[in-house]
């Protein structure tokens, strides 16, 4: 008779394939495709020339030329996820071609009705978005692995560094995310010695992500992402140039409203929060739960399944384990140190871009309906604040 201990009596309860994570990649698509079907043509032509199309103002022009095409020839997961790629990131340039005073307010039929077909079918909103910007829009370069994107818009180096660094961040998550479900099965297992390892390997990655973040400063230049970059990752939900959100033709003819693209759609950090412990204010709680509904299905299961898991924290707390409590704490330090940095950047690259950009002559008119929001909608450094500081409180005391 087998023991009880074997891995078919006891599987880990957070088996990461059943979530779409990837063992080696996280919440990165592993290897994205890179070309949609013959049939996809048009879109695939448009995308590939955003950044000129947006240069010489012609985009809106070639999407009132595109065929209105079918979704139903698209199979499987992959090309899904690169059709929403490919048609949210026309569609953020449709809409913010002319800048915040001429943003469009009805995306045309031919662009409005594949967009949502694809999104219902992978249960994402139609718009441009964390999952799309940088989880699915990655490739390499050469087989020595140099990066670059698929799909781009306008901002040049500096738009190719953003996107990379934040895959960075995304990347040196990976141990952690491992991390959480070991230390899911190390409490079920009343695993005290697997718990102490999962803890400082999660401590670990996230102070590998603060140092992936920094790579920011070497890559992407403040005044270009403030005036150039930006507006494409706003949306048209609490943003003051577009009040009454957008009008998708041919599905709806009321404006629906949709938040642009956010690190708090990123399913790292949620999974983080919610394993540790975190109880953040009810205003940043409610914002970083709408951000959920911006992940693929299958990510937010997996933060939810940790919800349902045993509380690590009730789990060190009666212990009475030292080391688990130093442990612990370690995590919830590196967490901060992560949130604290993230403020640093979001400083340098908005505030003191935005002080710039009013000051004196600028690449390009900078927009001004975001001015203290993020791209998200949230009021940006009450909510980094807050949930900074929520984390801190987050602290086992000796």
């Amino acid at each position: 008779m087998e023991s009880r201990h074997s891995t078919e009596e006891t599987p880990l309860p957070l088996v990461l394939s059943r979530f779409h994570v990837s063992e080696e990649y996280g919440f990165l698509l592993p290897d994205p495709l890179r070309e949609l079907p013959a049939p996809y043509g048009p879109w695939m032509e448009i995308a590939h020339r955003l950044p000129q199309l947006l240069a010489s103002h012609q985009l809106r022009s070639r999407v009132h030329q595109m065929p209105q095409l079918s979704t139903q020839h698209l199979r499987g997961l992959e090309e899904l996820h690169l059709a929403h790629l490919v048609l949210s990131f026309i569609t953020t340039g449709y809409v913010w071609q002319e800048g915040e005073e001429g943003s469009a307010k009805v995306l045309p039929q031919n662009l409005a009705v594949p967009f949502w077909e694809v999104s219902q079918a992978l249960g994402l909103p139609p718009i441009l978005s964390h999952v799309d910007f940088v989880l699915a829009n990655w490739r390499r370069k050469n087989p020595s692995g140099n990066l670059d994107t698929i799909i781009s818009l306008p901002g040049g180096e500096s738009l190719r560094g953003f996107i990379l660094v934040t895959l960075l961040v995304e990347r040196a998550a990976v141990p952690g995310i491992k991390a959480v479900a070991q230390a899911i099965h190390a409490i079920l297992q009343l695993d005290e010695e697997a718990l102490h390892k999962a803890l400082q390997e999660l401590a670990g990655a996230i102070g590998d992500m603060s140092r992936a973040l920094k790579r920011m400063h070497d890559h992407v230049d403040p005044a270009v992402f403030y005036t150039v970059i930006r507006i494409f990752l706003s949306g048209w939900k609490d943003n003051p140039a577009m009040p009454d959100g957008l009008i998708y033709e041919g599905v709806s003819q009321e404006p629906m409203a949709y938040s642009g693209g956010s690190a708090a759609q990123s399913t790292i950090l949620h999974a983080f929060d919610e394993f540790l412990g975190i109880h953040h204010s009810e205003e940043s709680t409610a914002f970083l739960r709408r951000m959920r509904d911006y992940m693929p299905k299958p990510h937010r299961a997996f933060v939810e399944e940790i919800c349902r898991a045993p509380s690590l924290k009730q789990h060190v707390l009666s212990s009475g384990d030292a080391r688990l409590c130093k442990a612990f704490n370690q995590c919830i330090s590196a967490l901060a140190d992560f949130r604290s940095y993230h403020i640093a950047i979001v400083t340098k690259y908005i505030t003191t871009a935005a002080a710039k950009a009013r000051a004196g002559p600028s690449v390009a008119k900078p927009p001004s309906a975001l001015e203290g929001k993020g791209t998200g909608g949230s009021h940006i450094f009450s909510f980094l604040k807050s949930i900074r500081d929520t984390t801190r409180e987050g602290m086992i005391s000796a």
